[in-house]
């Protein structure tokens, strides 16, 4: 008697751990879900975009409209000769779908300004109605061949921002990343609106208010295959 209650008590419990990993499976996959669809609500944050580049495929940017997107912010370059294969495309399609849009060249620490300055003028007309340029900032100069000061750096930054505000006529917008924060303290110095990234929470990494927010890095929709970065815009 004794043995057969041990083996009930026993199977009971295989049972409930079975349900709890069951459960665990189940929140689990609902959070991951969860993150891959959520963006803020149009209430708190009215005025939402994506970011698009090669990487993302055939974007439909009707249907960013159609999910409540105003703008899109294309990649446009990055350092001083990468340039993105679907820029002009994204570009005329944006524009297509009563978006407004804007392009965003990637700052690369290890090379010198007036290079990458020239690559992102070869790929932005200077057309009316573009919203601010942004600069995406996110390696530091860790991976450079040669060893690249911080001032260096800052000073390079400083240069490439005043070049391209001079071609497009605007302030830029730096979209700074946390490694690119931590390394430089770039929003404490230099007094630009900012653009900060953190999926679901919003971040605190920055010293100063940001701008733009990429609320969700891997949004899936039904404008891509691909998932898309959705930014909204401090209200």
């Amino acid at each position: 008697m004794g043995r057969r209650k041990r083996k009930q008590g026993s199977g009971w419990g295989m049972r409930m751990l079975g349900l709890l990993v069951l459960l665990v499976a189940a929140g689990g996959a609902w959070l991951w879900w969860e993150a891959q669809h959520w963006r803020p609500s149009e209430d708190a944050y009215p005025d939402q975009g994506v970011l698009v580049s090669q990487a993302d495929g055939n974007v439909n940017f009707r249907t960013v409209g159609a999910l409540g997107g105003r703008f899109a912010y294309l990649n446009a370059s990055s350092g001083s000769d990468a340039q993105d294969d679907r820029f002009a495309r994204n570009f005329a399609r944006a524009r297509e779908a009563g978006l407004q849009v804007g392009a965003l060249h990637r700052f690369d620490p290890c090379a010198k300004a007036d290079g990458q300055s020239a690559n992102f003028v070869t790929m932005v007309p200077r057309v009316d109605g573009l919203l601010p340029a942004a600069i995406a900032l996110e390696a530091t100069a860790d991976a450079c061949e040669d060893r690249v000061s911080e001032a260096a750096v800052e000073s390079e930054l400083m240069t490439f921002i005043n070049q391209v505000e001079k071609h497009t006529a605007k302030p830029v917008i730096l979209k700074v990343g946390p490694d690119f924060e931590a390394a430089y303290a770039i929003s404490s110095k230099l007094e630009r609106q900012l653009w900060v990234n953190r999926t679901r929470f919003e971040p605190t990494y920055a010293v100063r208010p940001w701008l733009l927010w990429s609320a969700n890095e891997g949004l899936v929709t039904e404008a891509s295959e691909e998932p898309l970065e959705w930014v909204v815009v401090r209200p």
